[in-house]
């Protein structure tokens, strides 16, 4: 008796099963590289544009493409994620790791890792290299108000991050194709979307992704990789501004 074959979908080469690898896998480029061309590469040509109306009261137009390259990055690298996978995938934000995981782990963890990141920021805000990138808001710094609108569009800039990469890539990935792939392909991502940023940065986001990946899986959360990430990045920001 000959072995049914599985049915597949468009051909021979996509099966049923692959259709949630495929979908994150397809959709994570697509964002990613809308992040990139018109958010990161762009955001010049933002900066000069007039705004809308509830921008005015921040007066200045760095400020307000600051806050836009926050925002959509949240939008594109969070929410647009999270839509795919309750719309399309079926599947639940906590399966993405959007939930407290393990409650002890993931505060433990964040309470014993923020410390050395806030060290990690005090040593590299006296690079050069990283005062001509950071803040990402140029106008940040000018007063303290402003800084705390840009700390919190920043809280915004992290979770959408760790969404897409700790949460979407890592998780959605690995039930289909394994811990160990799932969490290179978030890595090689993270990485490569550094690109442009000073080098040490970018070799650097190799060994910090694999860690919040490794905490992310630990956990069954991102919030402690988000916690970490945002302190790293504000912590960063502060030196440099304020030191």
């Amino acid at each position: 008796m000959n072995e049914q074959k599985p049915k597949r979908w468009f051909g021979d080469w996509i099966r049923p099963d692959q259709f949630a690898p495929t979908v994150i896998m397809l959709s994570a480029t697509v964002l990613l590289l809308a992040w990139w061309y018109f958010v990161a590469r762009d955001w010049h040509r933002w900066v000069s544009q007039p705004w809308p109306s509830w921008f005015e009261g921040m007066n200045d137009p760095r400020f307000a493409g600051g806050v836009y390259e926050m925002l959509a990055a949240f939008v594109l690298l969070g929410v647009i994620p999270v839509l795919i996978a309750v719309a399309i995938l079926r599947r639940r934000p906590s399966d993405y790791g959007l939930c407290l995981g393990d409650r002890v782990k993931t505060f433990r963890s964040a309470a014993l890792s923020i410390p050395l990141f806030v060290l990690a920021a005090y040593i590299a805000s006296g690079d050069p290299s990283v005062q001509a990138t950071y803040p990402l808001n140029p106008a940040a710094g000018d007063s303290v108000g402003a800084f705390a609108i840009h700390v919190a569009s920043y809280l915004l800039f992290y979770l959408g991050w760790e969404l897409m990469f700790r949460g979407y890539l890592l998780f959605g990935l690995a039930d289909r194709y394994g811990v160990a792939a799932a969490m290179m392909i978030q890595v090689m991502a993270s990485a490569l979307i550094h690109v442009g940023k000073p080098p040490i940065e970018t070799f650097l986001a190799i060994p910090v992704g694999l860690y919040w990946g490794w905490i992310a899986l630990r956990t069954r959360s991102i919030v402690s990789s988000f916690l970490q990430h945002a302190a790293l990045g504000i912590a960063t920001d502060a030196f440099i501004v304020f030191r």
